[in-house]
Order: C-alpha cells, then structure tokens, then sequence
C-alpha cells in the first residue's frame, strides 16, 4: 500500500477552472488523498434541509478520475449562519457569560439539542450520497475537538454526567471538597459548569468540567461515525486531534473510538526545536494509537506562529514528514492544498503557496511526493503483534494531570506539566534513544526505564502500578511535583509527593519556589523549584547549596526510582538519566528510528554526520555509506 500523501483541498474557496489545475498539480506532486469539505457546511447545506451537493459532485469526480483518493469530511466544526440564527441558544457562551455570535469557527455548543440534531443530519445527507463513490476513502468527522461551551446546555449536560460519575451529591460534595468556602451543594440544579467567579474557582469542579466536556464531544463523535459506519461498512472513520493546552480531549479514551488515530502537528520552535517538537507529537500519535500506524492528518509548509508565518528551511518540509513516517505514520498530509486568497488564516501556507507553482515550496512538495512514492506505509500487523517503532523507554502521558496543573491556585504559575513531557522526551531524542508514552494505568512492564514528568495527579491504582513497576526490576525517574494529588485533585496528606513518598523512599516536608538560579554540583543550574527533602530510605544523589537532598535514589525490589526535586536544564536532566542506566549514544541531531522492515535516518545539522546505516536507499536506490549529507535522509531496508 502507498502511503497517504496530501492534504486540506477547499474547492469552494476557487472557481471551477482552477480545479481542473488543482488536480493536475495534484498528480505532478504525487497527491494520494486530500480531505474535502471540512469547513462546507454551508456550501453543502444552504439553508435547512436544502442540500446542494452538485460542486461536490463535480469536484469528486475529478479527483476520483485523476486516481486521488478523498477524506470526506462531515463539516460539524463550522455551523453555517442560517443555523446561528435559528438555534442562538446553540452559540457558545464564554466562562463570562459572553454570549459569541456566528464569525469564526467552532462556534457551536456540543450539548445543544438543535446543534446534535443539525449535526447527524448533514452526516447522513453525506452518507447517503457518496457511500458508493469510487473517490471515498475515509471519513474524517468535524476538526480539531476540544472548544468548550458554559451555556445552560452544557449546564444541564454536565449535571447528568456529574450524576452519573458520583451517583449522588454527598460523594460530589467530599470529591469537590465543597466544605471549604461554603460550597455545599443541596440540589443538583445549584451546579453550574465553572463559570466567571470573583476569586478562584474550585479546582475539582474545573478538572470535572473538562472531563466532561471531553466525554460530550466524543459522543457527539461517536454520533456521526456509527451513522458512517451504517451506510459504510470497512470505510475508515476517524477525527484529527490537536495538541494545545485548550483542548479538552483525552486522547487515550478518543483513540478507543477512532478507526485511525489522526493528528495536526504544528510546532512552535524553529530549527532544531521544530525537529525536537515534530518527534514528540509523532511518539505521542503512535502512543495514542497503541503502537499501530496512525497518521499525520496536517502539518504546514512553513512554521505557523500566532500571527505571523515564516518559512520552512529548504528541506525541512521533507524531514518534518519522515519524521512522522518514521514513527508510524501512513502518510504525510498538509493544511492546506493551496493557500487562500482571503480570509482568516489566508497567511496559513500552502502546498501550492500564493506564488504558485513556479515556487521552492511546491517544488519541494514535489520531490517529496516522488520521494514517498518509493516507500512503502508501514505494516499493520496483528494488534498483539510487535508495534511499528520498538521503544525501550516510556514517558508516562495524562492529560487529566495537565489539566489539573493547569488549574487555579498552584503554589507556582511556573509549573508546566507539557514542558516537563517535552524535556524528557528531548533529552532521550538527542541520545538518540527511542521511546514512546504510556498511561499511569498501562502495563509497564515491557520499558527498562519510566519517566514522571512532574505528574502532579495520581490515582490509588496507578501509584500501586509504579510500585510494582519498580519491585518487578524497572528504573523509574519522577521529576518534581508529582503524585501530589488524588485523582479529584485533593493534597494527599503526610508529606509530599503523597502517594509516591514509599517508592521514592523520601518524605518532602516543604516546598521552596525559586526566585533565582542555583547551581547543583555535576548537574548544574536548577530554577523554578525546590524542595525540603528527607531521606526514607534513599540516598542522595545531589545535594542543594544548603546541604539538603535535591536529587535522590531509592533501590526498590529489583528496580530503583530516582526522584529530582528541582526543575534542572537539559544536561543536568541528561545526567540523571546517566545515572539511571540511560546514556544514549546517538549523534545530537541525527536521527535514527528503526521500524519492523526497514531504519529511517535524518540528519538535521548542516553538517556531514556518521549514521549506523548500511543498505541501499529505498528514495534514490544508492548504496549508504554509514554517512549522511548536511540535512539528507536514507530509508534503508533490513
């Protein structure tokens, strides 16, 4: 099977004699599928239940005769404006109260009746037409998931699920702690999701919300893909997740339900920071997807920041898209085909950018289609077959302790659990040491070694799997602020970090946010964080200026658990790692990943570098050398 290879296509933003070219340009750049119709809903459904598919009719024939293969959309994330002014209560309603009127995107409410009726129907009006076109290859159900609504819909949707979870309001009331500040609740109609307060909101209320708010919009999901499955059986159903801190998704739970984990990834940094960040969501998505291909559902030609764009390095568009082959991916997509002429993301770049196809850009989109075509995607397998890229270390993944950390009256505004994730994962990248992410709850037993990135949230259940992690032989490294609190988040009392004080054998008494910078003896400079720490039985590691413990060990069973109690820079981290039994012997900025059947290597210096490679190339058919060109890239079969 070819690997997917294309991206966002908006024929609606285009007259009819540009489609023709589109497609054109689409075969010269060895275009396999592009997503269609994720934004059409009005275009689909001029007003209530007048349908007008013929452009759509029109513009999948022509992709269906140039052999292109079509992710159809259901275009729920943008409600049309005949929809807005019938159903206004189905508006999203801010946390202040503020009620958004039809404008932008995803302004919608996922709880509103009127928006899940409207919702289904557009879905099977689709269904219906185009299950049998020789064009359809997936189904890809409404964008980026994850924009929550305060409305009195979502109130009364919340206060079903909070019923169902705690089954009556003396459990909610010990859960939320609502002792504290007179927040005893008498009557379910007294909650509210966790609307504009005049101090700091309750922070179990504002975890819960998000909770459900990641549970009502996969129903909503769910809603629409047993309706594509109905009219077609064996056709892929699937989403495209975002990794941003206002999404409300738990990705584990989502990627039960999708039949392909998709993913956008749009990183922040540039250079080598980009390539860091790009590896990062890859072993995310492959995690999410249990270790089977997924794919990469978009990416941009160039870096996408806030406001401003700015353009990719020549060849970084290309390494960017192997990076997440590499991993898993069963293809390489794009947002989007070509770039708008107006609108609000009309400096979004494009495959085909405002310049045209007489550009560096979409000659580069070229090469790297033809480059594609000689790689094979990468084997499904069994699901209790080995997984496509083996890792020997995992990081653990919750999104329910980010959004704990992102919450309300932390003793640190400096605390940050997604860059504590980033920083483990960068330093193994840069050893060149593979990993991929797990659950608190998963099996762990597999991974020689387990990083906490300051895991402020832990259950019961998950701290006794670190235990036996730990007592089974595995090396576990937990960074500070974590396993603080319960899963509802109350502190858990006697001492930090509460539920894992035994495996660490440490006992912290207090914490100590840092003003400055302090240097560590071999682990150099420390900021943000630390700790007044006392020994249970581990020994130190490193001690702070003052003498106390800053980094400890703890021999448990047949493993150990180190614990760092402050926020070190990337060597000090690499170092704690060294001393934990991961020291890595890759080349910083080399990248090699080794798959089932074949090893990708990426060289992302300027430089020529060495690379543990021997083979002949699948791209260009030559023979590899054990070297690689300033910014070149090999995929060598074994």
């Amino acid at each position: 099977m070819r690997l997917w290879y294309g991206g966002d296509y908006n024929p609606e933003q285009w007259s009819e004699e540009v489609w023709a070219e589109d497609v054109a340009l689409m075969r010269r750049a060895g275009v396999t599928l592009v997503t269609v119709g994720v934004f059409s809903w009005s275009r689909l459904e001029p007003s209530e239940g007048r349908y007008t598919f013929g452009w759509l009719d029109r513009v999948l024939d022509l992709l269906a005769d140039g052999g292109i293969g079509v992710d159809l959309a259901v275009p729920t994330a943008s409600p049309p404006p005949w929809f807005s002014l019938a159903h206004p209560d189905a508006l999203t309603v801010t946390r202040d109260g503020v009620r958004l009127t039809h404008g932008s995107r995803d302004t919608y409410c996922v709880s509103a009746p009127a928006y899940r009726e409207a919702s289904s129907r557009i879905t099977r009006a689709l269904s219906e037409r185009y299950r049998d076109h020789p064009a359809l290859a997936m189904w890809h159900v409404h964008n980026e998931y994850g924009t929550p609504c305060h409305c009195d819909h979502a109130a009364a949707a919340f206060r079903a699920w909070l019923r169902k979870r705690y089954g009556g309001l003396d459990a909610l009331n010990d859960a939320w702690t609502t002792a504290f500040w007179g927040q005893h609740y008498s009557d379910w109609a007294q909650i509210t999701p966790p609307r504009a307060t005049q101090y700091l909101p309750n922070p179990a209320q504002a975890l819960d919300f998000r909770r459900f708010v990641s549970d009502e919009m996969l129903a909503h999901f769910a809603e629409q893909r047993d309706l594509l499955r109905e009219a077609t059986p064996g056709v892929p159903v699937t989403t495209n997740y975002v990794l941003a801190g206002w999404a409300c998704v738990d990705h584990w739970k989502w990627s039960r339900e999708v039949d392909l984990v998709a993913i956008d990834d749009y990183p922040s940094g540039q250079g080598m920071a980009a390539a860091e960040q790009t590896a990062f969501a890859a072993d995310l998505a492959r995690s999410w997807a249990g270790g089977r291909p997924w794919l990469l559902m978009e990416q941009a030609t160039g870096y996408v920041l806030g406001p401003r764009t700015s353009p990719k390095e020549p060849g970084e568009i290309a390494r960017h898209s192997l990076q997440h082959v590499a991993r898993g991916s069963k293809g390489a997509m794009f947002f989007q085909w070509r770039a708008s002429r107006g609108g609000a993301e009309q400096w979004h770049p494009g495959m085909v950018p405002h310049t045209g196809p007489d550009s560096r850009v979409f000659r580069e989109i070229c090469a790297l289609g033809e480059a594609l075509k000689r790689v094979p995607a990468p084997l499904d397998g069994p699901l209790d077959g080995p997984p496509v890229v083996e890792a020997e270390v995992a990081i653990l993944w919750d999104e329910e302790a980010w959004w704990a950390v992102q919450g309300p009256g932390l003793p640190s505004a400096e605390i940050d659990y997604l860059a504590a994730a980033e920083q483990a994962h960068r330093v193994l990248w840069r050893q060149g040491l593979a990993a991929c992410f797990a659950h608190p709850s998963h099996d762990l037993s597999a991974y020689r070694a387990v990083l906490v990135p300051s895991l402020y949230l832990i259950s019961d259940e998950a701290a006794r799997n670190l235990a036996a992690y730990v007592e089974g032989g595995g090396t576990l490294v937990v960074s500070f602020f974590s396993g603080i609190a319960d899963e509802h988040p109350r502190i858990r009392l006697g001492g930090y970090p509460g539920a894992l004080r035994e495996i660490l054998g440490i006992r912290v008494e207090e914490f100590r946010p840092l003003a400055d910078a302090i240097e560590l003896p071999e682990f150099g400079r420390a900021t943000v964080w630390s700790e007044v720490v006392h020994l249970d039985g581990a020994e130190t590691v490193a001690r702070y200026p003052g003498g106390g413990p800053a980094v400890t060990c703890h021999r448990l069973g047949g493993g150990t658990a180190w614990y760092v109690s402050t926020r070190l820079d990337d060597p000090g981290y690499a170092r704690v790692l060294a001393h934990a039994g991961l020291a890595g012997s890759g080349t910083p900025g080399v990248e090699v990943v080794r798959q089932r059947d074949r090893i990708f290597a990426i060289n992302h210096t300027e430089d020529e570098q060495p690379v543990p490679v021997d083979g002949t190339d699948l791209i260009t058919g030559k023979p590899v050398d054990g070297r690689l060109d300033p910014g070149g890239y090999v995929v060598v079969p074994l």
